[in-house]
């Protein structure tokens, strides 16, 4: 960039401000669990309620209630598999939406 064009830019006060959290929480009301390829198939008999599946799930798509988990928010879960991955009981699987 020539100096030029340097004294042309914008400053951080200039430019609109975008993809803000304008309120908290806000981020339920965005379903995006519906591109998913992979869910989350939770094995009861293998799983403790450790939560440790909630914990590291990035999109609170765990369902947990009085310290157990009660099953998994689809509308929100991208299929990413780290629940499953960091169960230390393999109780939780991924398999292909839609089978």
């Amino acid at each position: 960039m020539r100096c030029s064009e340097m004294s042309k830019m914008l400053t951080a006060k200039e430019i609109a401000p975008g993809a803000m959290i304008t309120e908290p929480g806000s981020a339920m009301k965005f379903e995006t669990g519906d591109w998913r390829s992979f869910r989350p198939v939770l094995d009861r008999e293998k799983y403790i309620d450790c939560l440790t599946c909630w914990i590291f799930c990035p999109d609170d798509s765990i369902i947990a209630k009085d310290g157990k988990m009660e099953g998994f928010r689809l509308s929100h879960c991208k299929g990413c598999g780290i629940c499953a991955r960091n169960c230390p009981k393999n109780a939780i699987r991924m398999e292909p939406e839609g089978v």
